[in-house]
């Protein structure tokens, strides 16, 4: 990575730590969803396909996060409203991001992998999960097309973060119950 790509980097986690920060501490306040163990985050950026890829931990979920790469792409977006779902395609598939905006950000994309976050018993963990998380997002070999992922079961969200496919057990949040079997 260059020295000048690695600033540029640097600047969009800033910027998704900054602004986020200013959202934990105003519109989330008092939110009774909120972790109050975890902090805002940004694990990344990668630049995959022309676009800013980061994985965002905050107290009340932590997303995959795309960001424009270039004002003519920064501007596209801006066009797009507001919670409009658009499919993108990373390494690991395609994948469905909400549309959003933020003063200080401009337009990014976001796919929830947690919300809320409340599983989690501290920032040490979130952050593994990020981690874990990003790789996964960034590896072919779990898209569907991929020679490894046609003899191997598909995974879900929840599943390509922890190794899990449907077949061995993998359940999503929706739906399932600390009671339900394995």
């Amino acid at each position: 990575m260059s020295e000048a790509h690695a600033v540029e980097a640097t600047e969009i986690a800033r910027r998704l730590e900054t602004v986020f920060s200013r959202i934990h501490a105003t519109r989330m306040a008092d939110v009774p969803l909120l972790n109050p163990r975890l902090a805002v985050a940004a694990v990344g950026p990668r630049e995959v396909g022309g676009l800013w890829l980061a994985v965002l931990v905050t107290p009340w979920f932590i997303n995959a996060m795309l960001l424009p790469k270039t004002a003519d792409d920064a501007k596209s977006w801006a066009e797009a409203p507001s919670g409009a779902k658009i499919s993108h395609a990373l390494p690991a598939g395609t994948f469905e991001f909400i549309a959003g905006g933020e003063a200080g950000l401009g337009p990014y994309r976001m796919c929830s992998l947690f919300s809320p976050v409340t599983q989690f018993e501290d920032q040490k963990a979130a952050l593994i999960a990020a981690e874990a998380a990003l790789t996964a997002l960034l590896d072919s070999g779990h898209h569907p097309d991929a020679e490894a992922a046609r003899r191997k079961p598909q995974l879900s969200r929840r599943g390509l973060i922890f190794g899990r496919s449907s077949e061995n057990g993998d359940r999503s949040s929706e739906g399932s119950t600390k009671g339900d079997a394995a």
